[in-house]
């Protein structure tokens, strides 16, 4: 696919369509994977015109917004880490997707074709329910997805929860595609599969009528989402409904549904979040004796233990009373403004540098990289009242002006350069006090 840098533009209708799965295929069609565009950034303004315009449908339908604060930010901090890795090396799904075409297929169907189109729209959508259910069905996989199941709010930021370490297992599903569909025709599905499933994270849209038969939709994808006994493993879909109507795994929405992990991690860290079960079949897999056992905690259900069926028992997941708290963070308002403030400051760094990758030299680019990811883990440790946050706060707005000073970080408009200076070195007064506070006291306030 192109450089993150490219700049082909996209009209409104064109942004428009792609998110919802309609662009047609003489508009998407490219001989070489070069061509086809990057899809997922160009989409970045239209995440964001959708997220406000749910903000506002949910104010005058709810009186309230469609989430909590640290709750998006939460979700918007999984979707920043998990596009990194994409700074220095091609997506896995189609690095290993050219290596089978280029080596091992079978057929050559013509790139150009409307019919090669529109197979491969069924490929990828079959390919994705697959591995969907595979990653509920098989725990070593769960450990990466269930990052995206972990927000126990449901709207738009929450489909931006994704995991940095899907990739590294998706790509097996859309393997046998390579033996006859052309490369570019899957970079371009790929994309607008995972495009099409944005929109349907929202409690605003209800039903869509009949095509609730055929069509992934938010009712469908809600029961997905939830934790309730009847939500467990249904409609994996991507865009189609129609392989769980198929597979029996289809369920429809019919009770207020409880969002979440079965059992909270309770923790806006975005590291927890991406790598916490992972730590736990760790400890399982040593736990368990006996190699088969072993071998089961991995490549069972993530509910699985000695003795039980190989998905686990259904009477053990905790039944839901629509009585629940979402787990809220015991930060003031002014906390979390302060945090909003600097996510804010962090993604205009982090677009600018997705922008100008072919640019940067490499020094500057893991620096950058390291930033970003430090700004992310010190919004967590502040959300969630950890001890060390005003140390690991302190340290990363010194950073900031240490990289800011030695030209790793540059603003947008140079005229501004004084006052993220004043703004910093402010910070690093207030939280260096805290920092001492903390180391003198004990004391986190």
């Amino acid at each position: 696919m192109k450089s993150p840098g490219s700049q082909d533009n996209v009209s409104v209708s064109q942004g428009v369509r792609m998110m919802f799965y309609m662009m047609k295929p003489s508009e998407s069609t490219f001989q070489t994977v070069e061509e086809v565009p990057d899809y997922v950034k160009k989409a970045t303004p239209f995440f964001i015109s959708l997220i406000l315009l749910e903000l506002v449908i949910s104010w005058i339908l709810k009186g309230k917004p469609p989430g909590r604060l640290d709750d998006i930010l939460t979700s918007m901090s999984a979707g920043v880490v998990s596009r990194l890795p994409s700074l220095f090396f091609r997506s896995l799904e189609v690095t290993s997707y050219i290596y089978i075409w280029e080596n091992y297929r079978l057929l050559d169907l013509p790139w150009d074709s409307q019919w090669t189109w529109y197979l491969t729209f069924l490929g990828v959508d079959f390919g994705y329910y697959w591995f969907h259910r595979m990653a509920h069905e098989i725990n070593i996989i769960w450990a990466a997805h269930q990052a995206h199941h972990s927000s126990e709010d449901y709207n738009l930021s929450t489909a931006l929860r994704q995991s940095v370490l899907q990739p590294y297992s998706s790509w097996v599903f859309y393997s046998p595609l390579a033996l006859f569909i052309p490369p570019p025709v899957f970079a371009v599905h790929i994309q607008f599969n995972l495009l099409y499933q944005f929109w349907i994270h929202t409690e605003v849209i209800r039903s869509l009528g009949p095509l609730e038969l055929i069509l992934n939709t938010p009712s469908h994808h809600r029961v997905h989402h939830g934790r309730n006994r009847y939500c467990i493993d249904k409609n994996y879909a991507g865009t189609l409904i129609i392989w769980d109507r198929i597979f029996g795994t289809f369920e429809a929405e019919n009770e207020q549904v409880i969002y979440g992990l079965t059992h909270p991690i309770d923790t806006f860290e975005p590291f927890k979040v991406q790598f916490h079960h992972l730590l736990h079949i760790w400890n399982t897999f040593w736990d368990t004796p006996g190699f088969f056992h072993k071998f089961s905690v991995l490549f069972k259900g993530p509910g699985w233990g000695p003795g039980k069926p190989r998905l686990g028992l259904s009477e053990e997941i905790p039944e839901v009373t629509g009585q629940e708290v979402p787990l809220s963070s015991a930060a003031s308002q002014l906390l979390k403004m302060y945090t909003v403030l600097q996510f804010a400051v962090m993604l205009i760094f982090y677009e600018e540098t997705f922008a100008s990758t072919e640019a940067l030299s490499q020094v500057t680019l893991f620096l950058r990289v390291f930033f970003i990811i430090l700004t992310l883990t010190s919004i967590g440790f502040l959300l969630d009242q950890r001890p060390k946050a005003a140390i690991v706060e302190t340290f990363r707005c010194l950073m900031f002006l240490t990289l800011f000073r030695f030209g790793h970080l540059k603003p947008l408009v140079p005229s501004l350069s004084f006052v993220f200076e004043i703004f910093f070195s402010v910070c690093i007064a207030f939280w260096g006090f805290r920092s001492m506070k903390r180391l003198t006291t004990g004391s986190w306030k």
